[in-house]
């Protein structure tokens, strides 16, 4: 219990972030105070201004500071492949460990009834708008390979042939580096059952 309200409410803020629990939170909060005001107040200023500033692309529905974002507006990407991702950070991945040079989606999560996220809350309308333009040829779907990512690559193959585009999935199985013994049975099941040829 704090003597001070302030602090008990700047510990309660600090936990709204993933995975800040309420010794981490109150760990956070006595650094900035104890050690490093001048950092707290920018990381104040750069979170206020992030807030007010940062929207949604119209065309992709990523994070963006213009209506449209800088992948969508350039002229040196092919515009004939559409990549689907689940949040910015799987698009960020993605940009940062492949070649890849086409357009994405970002649905912002994922199918799942449970938490009231459905077609319309991952944009999917825009989705099939988008399609309909004919210019998109394969749509790479690149959800996450969860229950809720598997059926929601599902929703997105139906899109894609409904507007007679060709949908790919992402391939996944073994890592790079792993070893049979340790892959667990559902991992090392879907890679032998999607077993390409030499």
């Amino acid at each position: 219990m704090s003597s001070s309200p302030l602090l008990a409410d700047l510990i309660d803020a600090l936990r709204c972030l993933p995975g800040v629990g309420a010794k981490t939170a109150q760990r956070m909060a006595f650094h900035v105070l104890e050690r490093d005001r001048d950092g707290a107040r920018k990381l104040a200023e750069r979170l206020a201004l992030a807030i007010e500033r940062i929207g949604n692309c119209t065309r992709c529905r990523t994070f963006s500071e213009e209506a449209v974002c800088t992948f969508c507006a350039s002229t040196s990407r092919d515009r004939s492949l559409l990549c689907i991702v689940e949040t910015p950070v799987d698009q960020l991945a993605i940009e940062q460990a492949t070649g890849y040079r086409g357009q994405y989606f970002v649905l912002l999560g994922r199918l799942s009834p449970l938490d009231g996220i459905g077609p319309k809350q991952l944009g999917l309308d825009l989705l099939a708008n988008r399609l309909a333009e004919g210019e998109i040829q394969e749509l790479i779907v690149a959800t996450n390979p969860t229950v809720e990512g598997e059926a929601t690559a599902h929703v997105l193959s139906q899109i894609a042939r409904a507007a007679g585009v060709r949908a790919s999935r992402l391939a996944h199985g073994v890592p790079l580096g792993g070893e049979l013994e340790f892959i667990d049975r559902g991992t090392l099941a879907h890679a032998f059952g999607g077993r390409q040829a030499l």
